[in-house]
């Protein structure tokens, strides 16, 4: 079941790739060449409408040579547009980014887009009135055929075809050139049966400037009426030579219209086919442009004539073979994806011909063929001499290399397209008797193409590749013993000596890893007291600003730092005691605020301890005045208020 499943799946996929419909419903990819075919059919069929209906409306000639086949033109074209009625209701389209492909809503979006009512306008049945004017047309008089003139409301069709076309033809430029002229044929064409059927209007042969009597042998013939009407319209419109002098208001007219016409679409026309024109050029003239600038260097610089001359030929060569062009410049705009897979097509068979990177990895390759760079060199061009340090490995596209001896002479090998050297130097190999330095020189016998990687870009790549790396490695290390360019005891003693960088990279690493771990405990315990910190810092605010709201009570104790003279005023004490408790004032607040009483003044002797009704402490016998003992000797951080006491009525007893 599975596979005969998968069996499916491939016929719905071939069948999709080949016919361009849709697996599974009846809808049509636009993309598929069986699309772009039946556009072909469609604008066909549209040109011969756009062609044919003015043409035999007006040349009875044309319209009378044969009804029969006309007729059956017709009808073929209506078919056409019939049917494709029925693939534009089945034409997928995308919707975030996927393919709709539910009949229903295909043809809901057909029908409720603008041009299902132009085609349904243009398929209407106008060719009935045929019953009434019948299908022929008698001798100078014309054809009815006009009354299918709806059938040219499917332009739009023609041009959805030419810019297909223009997209996928490998020469956009000639494609939009003959555009332009089958445009600029058509106007014409439409032109030159409007002067004819004026011609008819007014009379032919009754002045200069209309077609010639027709009862001449001559002037009778089809093809004589339609070159000289095409060849009137076409010295009109283009405002080349002179035409014939208008004489009625009506050809003034008409001539008049036919000057504004030509001047503005062949304005157009003219300015498009410039722009075409300059755009063919415009890789000469960047090229161009290039080699002027270092022709202009080269002058400035006094460089020797020979060497200009080589700079020249290496200019032409480049031109001559396509390759002026800026690859990377070229395919910069596409996504990494796609340009990926053009690489890959272009120069993956060319690095699987390199030894070390055969059995590679797919996806090292792909990342290797991303940074292949092309080199173009000119005859007798060193690619590398002997004893230079290998930074680059070289794979043959095209041409002939020469590997010489130190005389430039002696020619040791030859090496053609997809000959490889210097692979091995780029791996940096321990123990190589070389030291990773060119052991010949190469020399280019003509001009030679080839393709270069870099030891930077190779390194770049294998860092993301650790077993391809071993496994290059491997094969280079190989490769030199095959060659006895490997020197074993060197290649031991610095594999110890990366043994011992890695056991220290190793140590680092854990000491790093114990640090951290170290550090992180250390943030923790920061962040925990900080949090802490905070907690305590809010509460001392939270108790010192419930301490601030307090309210004192009404009759304030003296402050400690003063006494009662003997006139009942309140001066500075001669020495400071500490001041009571917070906690005292705090309860003796909580009591005043429970009982909600303030100090009364009391009967008897007490009543000699206020003044004025404050609290007055009693005095000593030596006149100061006494106070409660104190828990503390602490200052309190704020004090009461202090103020003026005014003298009272005393006992002299009391003193």
């Amino acid at each position: 079941m599975a596979m005969a499943g998968q069996m499916r799946e491939t016929d719905d996929t071939s069948h999709t790739f080949c016919c361009g419909v849709l697996p599974g419903y009846f809808a049509i990819d636009t993309t598929k060449p069986a699309h772009y075919k039946w556009l072909f059919v469609m604008t066909a069929a549209l040109l011969y409408n756009w062609v044919m209906i003015i043409g035999r409306a007006v040349f009875w000639e044309l319209h009378n040579l044969s009804p029969v086949l006309w007729l059956s033109l017709d009808y073929i074209c209506d078919g056409v547009y019939l049917v494709d009625m029925v693939v534009r209701a089945h034409e997928g389209y995308l919707e975030q980014g996927l393919m709709v492909k539910e009949p229903t809503k295909l043809r809901r979006n057909y029908v409720k887009s603008w041009i299902f009512k132009q085609d349904v306008a243009s398929i209407l049945p106008m060719d009935l009135l045929y019953i009434l004017t019948g299908t022929g047309v008698d001798e100078y008089v014309p054809g009815p055929v006009l009354i299918r003139i709806n059938r040219l409301l499917r332009f739009p069709r023609m041009g959805e075809f030419f810019n297909k076309t223009e997209t996928r033809t490998n020469f956009p430029n000639a494609f939009r050139i003959c555009k332009v002229v089958l445009y600029i044929l058509i106007i014409i064409h439409w032109n030159a049966c409007f002067y004819f059927a004026i011609s008819y209007a007014i009379g032919f042969g009754t002045d200069g400037w209309v077609y010639k009597n027709i009862t001449i042998e001559e002037h009778r013939t089809f093809s004589h009426q339609y070159i000289y009407s095409f060849y009137w319209s076409t010295l009109t419109l283009t405002t080349i030579g002179e035409t014939p002098q208008p004489e009625k208001d009506v050809e003034y007219l008409f001539v008049v219209v036919d000057f504004l016409v030509g001047v503005l679409i062949f304005a157009t026309i003219v300015g498009n086919v410039g722009s075409m024109i300059t755009n063919m050029n415009a890789a000469r003239a960047e090229f161009q442009n290039r080699m002027d600038g270092v022709k202009q260097y080269m002058e400035f610089r006094k460089v020797s004539k020979d060497l200009e001359t080589r700079v020249i030929k290496w200019f032409d060569y480049l031109w001559s073979n396509k390759q002026s062009l800026d690859e990377e410049g070229v395919l910069k705009s596409l996504p990494d994806k796609l340009k990926a897979e053009i690489a890959i097509h272009v120069h993956l068979d060319t690095l699987k011909q390199v030894r070390i990177f055969q059995d590679c990895e797919p996806g090292l390759l792909v990342e290797l063929v991303l940074k292949l760079k092309l080199q173009v060199f000119s005859p007798g061009d060193f690619v590398c001499r002997k004893g230079d340090v290998g930074k680059e490995m070289y794979i043959v596209k095209r041409g002939k290399l020469s590997v010489v001896a130190d005389d430039g002479k002696t020619v040791y090998a030859t090496l053609g397209a997809g000959s490889v050297f210097g692979e091995v130097s780029i791996l940096n190999i321990a123990g190589n008797k070389t030291g990773n330095r060119r052991t010949a020189n190469v020399r280019s016998v003509g001009y030679s193409d080839l393709f270069c990687l870099s030891k930077n870009d190779l390194w770049d790549a294998l860092t993301e590749y650790p077993e391809a790396k071993k496994s290059l490695m491997e094969r280079g290390r190989q490769l030199l013993m095959k060659d006895g360019l490997l020197d074993e005891e060197g290649l031991k003693a610095a594999q110890e000596q990366q043994e011992t960088l890695s056991e220290k990279a190793n140590r680092l690493d854990a000491a790093t890893d114990t640090l951290n771990t170290r550090l992180a405990r250390l943030l923790a315990e920061y962040s925990s007291t900080q949090q802490k910190i905070k907690q305590r810092l809010t509460r001392i605010e939270r108790r010192l600003e419930f301490d601030s709201d307090v309210t004192l009570p009404t009759s304030p104790r003296l402050s400690p730092n003063f006494t009662l003279s003997p006139r009942g005023s309140v001066c500075p004490s001669p020495f400071q005691l500490g001041a009571a408790p917070l906690s005292r004032h705090r309860e003796h607040s909580a009591n005043v605020s429970r009982t909600g009483e303030t100090d009364r003044p009391v009967s008897g002797s007490s009543k000699d301890n206020f003044v004025s009704g404050h609290h007055h402490l009693p005095l000593t016998s030596a006149g100061n005045t006494q106070y409660p003992p104190t828990q503390q000797s602490t200052s309190i951080p704020f004090a009461a208020p202090i103020t003026h006491v005014p003298p009272s009525p005393m006992r002299r007893d009391t003193i």
